[in-house]
């Protein structure tokens, strides 16, 4: 058996694999839309000048790498579906951002916040519609010689992926819909959660696979695989949008709280009864949160017992995304190295 690697080596090596790819890929867009493309990449400056700046972990294209291996196949079959996932997140994060009024992330301005609104939007679009294109047209991006997916492998990767982002759309709609209600239960938020995180995730864990022709039980226990981990990804993030370290998440504290947003943790404490979450639902009903009533807000979350609830559901959603990887036959080496992924993703520290 060859020895796994460990996450950094797993993470680098799909970095290695998938970025030429990417920046080729982005190279196509026009010359109105490619600098600001790659300043979000964190490619160049606001100028246009190159840098050494940090494009994010890298972990769907990690996973779509590994979901090619995981059925026999070579890693390079799966770069198509890890430029397409990578470029179908970045595009959800530039509209997140305007949609959230956000304006830092990775601790350098949003692409609205430098270029405009409008911009931001056609190039999220843009990036959208290239993910499409790489996919259904690999050999004018990647050199897979030999190792390049069939015709028929490509369609089943592209209906999926079109399928993971819509179905990611839906949940940032109902995640947008939750700020301006006075409640939602817990298992609302985790619908909405499901589509936002979890499509995408199951799409990046299983699109690999789909390049590489394997059979649809092997494909859906894949995905599974990555839904489950988008939701216990998810969980972890609700945590951290409330009591993660600024230096660490990029974001002011409590900024989850600020924008009203009913994640895991506001739901369960929500749901909690009492005086206390009563006291909560009226903090988020003012428009505008000051430090203290943000302050007071972050301590009811947690004394109603919501920061406990993501916690536990974070562990639950793990135990289940790793019973998806025993479901079926695979790879041996590839299967570890995807359930040390997966450890990884959610045991971050927060």
């Amino acid at each position: 058996m060859i020895p796994t690697q460990s996450v950094p080596e797993i993470l680098g090596r799909a970095r290695r694999l998938v970025e030429p790819a990417l920046r080729a890929a982005v190279d196509r867009l026009s010359p109105e839309l490619r600098p600001v493309a790659q300043y979000h990449l964190g490619w160049v400056d606001p100028d246009g000048q190159p840098v050494g700046g940090d494009g994010g972990k890298g972990v769907r294209p990690a996973l779509a790498l590994l979901s090619a291996e995981a059925v026999g196949a070579p890693a390079a079959i799966g770069v198509p579906g890890g430029v397409a996932v990578e470029l179908v997140h970045n595009f959800s994060l530039i509209h997140d951002d305007v949609i959230d009024g956000d304006d830092e992330r990775r601790h350098r301005p949003t692409v609205w916040a430098l270029f405009g609104v409008g911009r931001a939007v056609i190039v999220g679009d843009a990036l959208l519609a290239l993910a499409q294109q790489v996919v259904l047209h690999p050999d004018e991006l990647v050199a897979l010689g030999d190792a390049g997916p069939e015709p028929a492998a490509a369609a089943r990767a592209c209906s999926a992926i079109a399928d993971a982002t819509a179905q990611m759309i839906a949940g940032q709609a109902l995640d947008m819909a939750f700020e301006s209600v006075p409640g939602v239960d817990v298992e609302g938020c985790l619908a909405m959660e499901a589509g936002k995180t979890g499509a995408l995730l199951g799409c990046a864990a299983s699109v690999g696979a789909l390049l590489a022709g394997a059979d649809e039980v092997t494909v859906a226990a894949l995905d599974r695989y990555g839904r489950e981990l988008g939701l216990a990804f998810q969980a972890v993030d609700d945590l951290l949008g409330i009591w993660g370290d600024p230096v660490r998440t990029g974001k002011p504290a409590w900024s989850d709280l600020r924008q009203h947003k009913k994640s895991l943790p506001v739901a369960a404490a929500l749901a909690a009864g009492g005086h206390q979450a009563t006291e909560l639902a009226e903090l988020l009903a003012v428009p505008e949160l000051d430090e203290a009533a943000v302050a007071r807000a972050a301590e009811l979350v947690e004394r109603c017992g919501g920061r406990a609830v993501a916690t536990e559901e974070a562990e639950r959603r793990l135990a289940s995304s790793l019973a998806a990887l025993e479901s079926v036959k695979l790879e041996e080496t590839p299967r570890t190295e995807l359930a040390d992924l997966a450890r990884f993703v959610v045991e971050r520290e927060f």
